[in-house]
């Protein structure tokens, strides 16, 4: 075989390696480019209405996430950047602390593995920069999760890409329990699609409960859960001010069946750490008279 036709195998391996992935960002909006705010569905407190779970679209009630660069090399961190701009197309320079920051920036890969939580700098032209470290090839998926001034909680969604060999991670059953740092971790409770649930994330450290939890951002731990099917985005917070710990108890409300991603960032010493789990959930018993429309967030949102 010469030395063309290697190249060019590459190249289609590299187009099935990132072609599944791509096509789910790509369903829901061109990366970059914009689409018209939606309209529809029921109102979650400040939030505007919604036609879709939030982070599935890179532009959302007048506002349009921008990134500077859609392709990311691995293993070596680099300079991320990114502005959000408003209905008039200028980038916005003011927003509101949720949770104690102005934003929340959270990335994973489309295969629901390698989160990471992130909270860049802004410049006073409006734009975001953080230091980011891709550990692995891919499609990953970046949420923006702001509330501009006077604005809508949004948050906006695009894709990167890390050009590479790519396997993809299998979530295909529940997995409760998550080890980290000598660290473990339960959740109990069961998701119901439409309806409030309630789960409980236990920390345990050598078989014994850790009493003495740190609060993170305000709270003692920090939930975010994602929809395995297309990573719609759900930001949950404990139900109870922060405490000592072992248990953390949040209320999720989940818009359909199917498997969810979550992932429990929780502060010990010092030192924030983050369990991850798998859920399925059911479809709701919720009498339909009495259900809830699909709200997209659930919980309070940060």
């Amino acid at each position: 075989m010469n030395n063309a036709s290697k190249v060019s195998l590459f190249a289609v391996a590299l187009v099935i390696a990132f072609g599944a992935t791509w096509a789910a960002g790509a369903a829901v909006g061109p990366l970059g480019g914009t689409t018209p705010p939606s309209t529809g569905g029921m109102a979650h407190g400040d939030e505007a209405t919604t036609a879709l779970p939030p982070g599935l679209s890179v532009a959302e009630n007048g506002y349009t996430l921008k990134l500077a660069t859609e392709t990311i090399s691995t293993g070596e961190p680099q300079p991320f950047s990114f502005r959000i701009d408003g209905p008039d197309g200028s980038p916005v320079t003011k927003f509101e602390v949720q949770h104690e920051k102005l934003l929340h920036l959270v990335l994973v890969r489309r295969d629901g593995s390698r989160y990471q939580h992130l909270h860049p700098e802004m410049a006073a032209d409006g734009t975001w920069t953080t230091s980011l470290t891709l550990p692995a090839a891919g499609s990953y998926r970046v949420f923006a999760d702001v509330k501009p001034e006077g604005g809508a909680k949004t948050t906006l969604g695009a894709d990167v890409q890390a050009p590479g060999v790519y396997e993809p991670a299998r979530y295909p059953t529940d997995d409760r329990t998550s080890t980290v740092d000598g660290y473990t971790v339960r959740l109990d409770g069961d998701l119901r699609a439409g309806a409030e649930s309630k789960v409980t994330a236990s920390v345990t450290r050598d078989g014994k409960p850790v009493t003495d939890l740190q609060p993170y951002l305000g709270a003692n731990g920090h939930l975010v859960a994602l929809r395995g099917a297309d990573l719609a985005y759900l930001h949950v917070h404990p139900q109870a001010e922060p405490g000592t710990g072992p248990e953390v108890t949040f209320l999720v409300e989940v818009p359909t069946a199917g498997r969810y991603r979550l992932f429990l960032d929780f502060q010990h010493e010092g030192k924030v750490r983050t369990a991850e789990f798998t859920l399925g959930a059911d479809a709701s018993t919720v009498p339909a008279a009495t259900a809830k429309p699909d709200e997209g967030h659930a919980g309070h949102g940060g």
